[in-house]
């Protein structure tokens, strides 16, 4: 039996998404900025997608800004904008559990002379509105905060971090990082407050290198890729039409019958979480129900190193992993995990389980059986 449950790193693609891709690779494979029916054929699949994504956020189809995923996304929110309001300040605001690739543009920005204040998480992984607010300064013009934590799954308070935001310093521009949130929430940034919103297409069974970027017509953000002046100045380069398309149908996919399918990820997350807690040295660092995200379970297994668990699973067949994918490359102890608090013998023994639409209770049994038998070996050997 084979268990996928790393769908936080990446998803399988819909077969709707597969055939449209397919289509336009090898049918209407025409450059959408040529003067030809080809390009104009081309052209109509990208505003097709914009129509689509748009219509998920109740935005306007020129608020879309098409990426080659979420790295790019966020890193054209937070330098764009960056550079685009420097002289109203320097000062940016984010939080100790952003992902890498938040917390990289944040750290060249630094170089570059802004000044970041991080604010650091409870147990749950949640900012305190207090904090934020004793933060925010005359000089602040960007805050970052993320939708959903990419590894324990903490949903953070977008709607009143927005409003404190916009009530304390009326030209501070709101970021969310939602590549965990969207698809598995009803985001609405006119009515939420969100200025910039990232999104990264493979997250919600949609191909891998597209995204993107939602941008209020309000806002100032400068182009960080300059060339022939595709999507209006704003990135050029040819679009990646198969992505863009595939994108369009996987977030026009993502939103229908949406209640149903949240419904069902929240009760295999929930299902996991009981299921989990029945093992011996078994902590459960996220949240069951609405608290948490619908599709993370971050768990630490005491006296077990994670990698050395992911590879038993894997010998299995099960699939997890032991932090972000995006950080496989330069492992180091999770900053999330330090900063909700798990124990200092807990950091490297802790692995996250992620679900998508294909997941099954079965496999979650299954799962939870192997580790069951593989769990007393491996400590044994760690003892031993």
């Amino acid at each position: 039996m084979e268990a996928y449950f790393d769908n936080s790193a990446t998803t399988k693609v819909l077969d709707e998404v597969k055939d449209i891709v397919v289509k336009v690779m090898t049918e209407d494979y025409g450059n959408p900025s040529a003067k030809h029916k080809k390009g104009m054929e081309a052209e109509q699949y990208v505003r097709q997608a914009a129509a689509e994504v748009a219509k998920t956020l109740k935005v306007k189809e020129k608020e879309i800004l098409f990426t080659s995923g979420g790295t790019e996304s966020n890193n054209m929110a937070l330098v764009g904008t960056a550079m685009a309001n420097m002289r109203a300040g320097k000062h940016i605001i984010t939080t100790r559990i952003e992902h890498a690739s938040v917390y990289n543009p944040m750290a060249f920005l630094e170089q570059q002379g802004f000044e970041v204040t991080y604010l650091p998480v409870d147990s749950q992984g949640h900012i305190s509105l207090e904090e934020l607010k004793a933060s925010l300064r005359p000089d602040t013009i960007l805050v970052s905060v993320m939708y959903v934590n990419n590894e324990v799954g903490a949903v953070e308070p977008v709607e009143e971090i927005a409003s404190i935001v916009h009530s304390t310093v009326p030209g501070a521009v709101f970021h969310v990082d939602a590549i965990q949130g969207y698809g598995k929430f009803r985001i609405r940034p006119k009515s939420q407050g969100i200025d910039l919103l990232s999104v990264s297409a493979h997250k919600i069974h949609g191909p891998k290198g597209v995204g993107f970027l939602y941008i209020d017509e309000k806002v100032k953000i400068k182009p960080i890729l300059l060339g022939g002046g595709q999507q209006r100045g704003m990135r050029s380069g040819t679009e990646n039409v198969p992505g863009i398309a595939g994108l369009g149908v996987a977030a026009r996919e993502a939103y229908r019958d949406f209640d149903e399918k949240i419904a069902r990820i929240t009760d295999l997350k929930d299902y996991l979480i009981d299921s989990l807690n029945s093992l011996e040295g078994v902590t459960i660092n996220s949240q069951k129900g609405s608290a948490g995200a619908p599709q993370i379970v971050s768990a630490s297994f005491a006296g077990v190193r994670s990698e050395v668990l992911l590879h038993a699973l894997e010998d299995k067949g099960i699939y997890v992993s032991s932090g972000s994918a995006c950080s496989s490359n330069h492992p180091a102890i999770s900053g999330t995990l330090r900063a909700i608090g798990v124990k200092n013998e807990l950091l490297d023994s802790t692995l996250r389980f992620s679900f998508g639409l294909f997941n099954t209770r079965e496999e979650i049994d299954y799962c939870v059986r192997v580790l069951g038998e593989t769990l007393p070996v491996l400590r044994r050997y760690t003892r031993g």
